[in-house]
């Protein structure tokens, strides 16, 4: 893991392997953005590519600024990143603080489909969230929810939906609803599209009608989909689940302890790097391919490797790393040190 300071502002990008083809991950801006968590950020999805068959490297940045700097410290973060745009080196997603207009300025030198970055990337990790969760335990007939909802949100909800499960709980940073009859995804795709991140303070009336963001876990959802901050799922929260499958909905959303409680419990806990593969194989899909094409890649490509890592008796997560470090064999001298897993 190499770490490339910038020399115009206060930033800095974690590149997790040499000799790839490309680099890609997210760029982060906040007061403070620790290169460790940017580390585990970038190996999330080195494990991508190589889950995907492919010979390029997780990369994520972090850009520091105080608030009333941001503007400034982003405009620099871009301007400084346009000569490693062009080489391949560093290929950034809109993450935390930095939006998609932000980086604007360098898709013109990005070799990936810019029609299916951002946005449509974030729809398309909604996708393959629910394509995993149904490999894993099955969607029809099954209750699920969804802990941190965002972006990939209503994308996530509409495949479930088609897969014959229910929404029954919903929650981000502001709070939580349920809904015993579950929720219609038509109605999240209209709340999201014309509130964002204060989606469910309008789908409740207000914010004072949500419960609190914890309150999920008490659910007894036969499918989880969690992923609001990196490690979310700790150990004690892994223990009071209660659910067939614990499903990443953000990177790193479960820690090592939490895996292990999942494995003793039974609960089928999915690789980070396969669930949110979406945005991954859309983001590299040939201009001409169509949405329904690119969808039905993301499903089978998910479907298969669910499939093989579940096949492992040392549990899916540890069947799909090996088959990721099996590829990563076949072009690194060395694999890299540490797993996808929040610390």
């Amino acid at each position: 893991m190499r770490i490339h300071k910038f020399q115009s502002v206060d930033a800095f990008v974690a590149l997790d392997l040499a000799g790839a083809e490309a680099a890609s991950g997210p760029v982060r801006w906040a007061r403070k953005i620790l290169q460790g968590g940017a580390k585990d950020l970038a190996r999330s999805q080195t494990y991508t590519y190589a889950a995907l068959q492919m010979r390029r490297s997780g990369a994520s940045a972090g850009i520091n600024a105080e608030a009333p700097g941001r503007s400034e410290a982003v405009a620099a973060f871009v301007a400084e990143s346009a000569a490693l745009v062009a080489e391949g080196t560093y290929l950034p997603d809109a993450a935390k603080g930095v939006s998609d207009q932000d980086l604007t300025p360098l898709r013109d030198g990005d070799p990936r489909n810019a029609d299916r970055l951002d946005a449509v990337g974030a729809q398309c990790d909604g996708l393959s969230a629910a394509a995993a969760a149904d490999a894993a335990a099955g969607l029809d007939g099954r209750t699920a929810v969804i802990e941190g909802f965002s972006a990939s949100g209503p994308a996530l909800a509409k495949a479930v939906v088609q897969r014959g499960g229910r929404i029954v709980g919903l929650a981000t940073a502001e709070g939580s609803l349920a809904s015993i009859d579950g929720f219609d995804p038509a109605a999240l795709v209209d709340a999201w599209a014309e509130h964002g991140d204060k989606a469910l303070g309008a789908l409740a009336g207000s914010d004072d009608g949500l419960g609190k963001p914890g309150a999920l876990w008490g659910i007894g959802a036969d499918i989880v989909f969690a992923g609001s901050k990196m490690g979310i799922v700790n150990h004690g929260v892994a223990e009071g689940l209660g659910c067939q499958a614990l499903v990443p909905s953000g990177r790193l959303a479960f820690t090592s302890k939490a895996l292990a409680v999942c494995r003793r419990g039974d609960v089928t806990a999915v690789p980070d790097f396969v669930a949110l593969a979406g945005s991954s194989i859309a983001a590299w899909s040939s201009p001409g391919t169509s949405d329904d094409e690119v969808h039905a890649e993301i499903t089978g490509a998910v479907a298969a490797l669910m499939a093989d890592a579940l096949t492992s008796d040392d549990g899916p997560f540890l069947g799909a790393c090996y088959a990721a470090e099996a590829f990563l064999s076949t072009w690194q001298d060395e694999l890299p040190f540490g797993r996808p897993l929040a610390s």
